[in-house]
């Protein structure tokens, strides 16, 4: 996507034996909409309006990367208590 923004580093997310690793804000929002959510929580949707934000340009893609990660550890810190 031309303008799709890059993290300053990727975001790990499933499986860590075979990671997918999330570059972008564009790449991000594509992750996001293939969680099989039935209620997304407040960190889902902040790091989606981030990822949207961050392609709009109203924030930096770090502000983006930070929400990226934070639901990421909060999903694995969830599949691991599960």
């Amino acid at each position: 996507m031309m303008n799709d923004k890059r993290f300053p580093a990727p975001v790990e997310v499933g499986d860590p034996a075979n990671p997918l690793k999330i570059a972008t804000a564009w790449e991000a929002i594509e992750w996001l909409s293939q969680l099989k959510t039935t209620s997304p929580g407040p960190r889902y949707r902040a790091a989606l309006r981030s990822c949207r934000d961050t392609l709009d340009g109203w924030v930096p893609p770090q502000r983006a990367w930070t929400e990226v990660k934070a639901l990421a550890r909060e999903l694995d810190q969830t599949s691991r208590a599960a």
